[in-house]
C-alpha cells in the first residue's frame, strides 16, 4: 500500500523513500477486466515481447496506459500484473504524497523517478495521477509553476524509453490536461463491475471457506474491492461467532 507522509516529511527526505518497489505478483488471468481492455493489453505485452522485431521495422511499441474509473475496480491489480506479465519490476509512486508547496522540487523529484525507471526499463506506476490536474486547478496564485510542471511531465512521457512501461491511474480523468491524456496509447476505463461480474467474484472468494458462502447475502452496485472486504469481514463474524459459541458450549459442559 503507498504510504501517505506529511508535506515537511516529504522536503526533507530522499525521493527514492517515496518509491516502492512492489514485489506481489499478480497474473492478468487473475485481474478482472472488460474484453476489450484485457484484448488490448495483450497486445501491448506481445509488442514488448517482440520489440526487437518491431525496432527492426522503425515501429514503436505502446508503452503509456492510462487506467481511470471508479475506485477499487481492478487499477493497481492490473498495473501489477502487466509488470508480472512482461517479468518487469515494478515502482509505485503515490503522486499526493510527491506534490510539493515548491512546485520547482515536485518537477525535479518527478524526473528521478521516470529516469529511475528508464534505466531499469521498468513498470513506473503513479498513482493518484489527478493531482497535478487538481493541483493546477487550486493553486491559482502558482498557475504559471503548474503549467511549467505539467510541461515537465509532457516532456517526460514523451521521452520515456520504449523498453520501459508507463502506466497512470486516477479516479478523475475530466480534469486531467487534455495534453497529457494524448500521450497515453492506452486508455483504458473501470466500471463497476456487473451482476454478473460480481457472481464470478464472489465464487472466487469463497473458495478457501465454501461452507459460508450460503451464509452471507451477496450485495451489488459496489466494487471489487468492496465486495472483497464486505466477504471477509462477514466471514470473519460467523468464524469468531462460531468458535465463541464452542467456547460456551465447553464451558457449560459437566466435567
Amino acid at each position: 500500500m503507498p504510504i501517505y507522509l506529511l508535506k515537511s516529511q516529504i522536503d526533507s527526505m530522499n525521493i527514492y523513500d517515496l518509491v516502492i518497489a512492489d514485489k506481489e505478483r499478480i497474473a492478468l488471468a487473475d485481474v478482472f477486466l472488460a474484453d476489450e481492455s484485457r484484448q488490448k493489453l495483450k497486445q501491448l505485452i506481445k509488442e514488448h515481447r517482440y520489440i526487437k522485431e518491431l525496432s527492426q521495422y522503425g515501429l514503436p511499441v505502446s508503452n503509456k496506459i492510462l487506467l481511470h474509473g471508479y475506485s477499487g475496480c481492478g487499477k493497481t491489480p492490473t498495473a501489477k500484473a502487466v509488470a508480472a506479465t512482461l517479468e518487469k519490476p515494478i515502482y509505485v509512486l503515490n503522486l499526493s504524497n510527491l506534490i510539493s508547496s515548491r512546485i520547482g522540487e515536485t518537477s525535479q523529484h518527478i524526473k528521478q523517478v521516470f529516469d529511475k525507471a528508464g534505466r531499469e526499463k521498468a513498470v513506473l506506476f503513479l498513482d493518484e495521477f489527478d493531482q497535478i490536474g487538481k493541483a493546477r486547478i487550486s493553486e491559482e496564485k502558482d498557475v504559471g509553476e503548474m503549467r511549467r510542471l505539467v510541461n515537465t511531465i509532457i516532456q517526460l512521457i514523451d521521452y520515456f524509453p520504449n523498453e520501459a512501461v508507463l502506466i497512470a491511474a486516477t479516479n478523475h480523468p475530466e480534469i486531467l490536461d487534455t495534453a497529457i491524456i494524448r500521450r497515453f496509447q492506452l486508455r483504458l476505463a473501470f466500471e463497476l463491475p456487473t451482476v454478473q461480474q460480481l457472481d464470478v467474484y464472489y465464487n472466487k472468494l469463497f473458495v478457501p471457506f465454501p461452507q459460508f458462502a450460503d451464509s452471507v447475502p451477496r450485495i451489488y452496485e459496489i466494487s471489487y474491492a468492496e465486495a472483497k472486504d464486505y466477504v471477509y469481514d462477514a466471514v470473519k463474524s460467523l468464524v469468531i461467532n462460531a468458535l465463541e459459541k464452542e467456547q460456551r458450549q465447553h464451558l457449560n459442559t459437566p466435567a
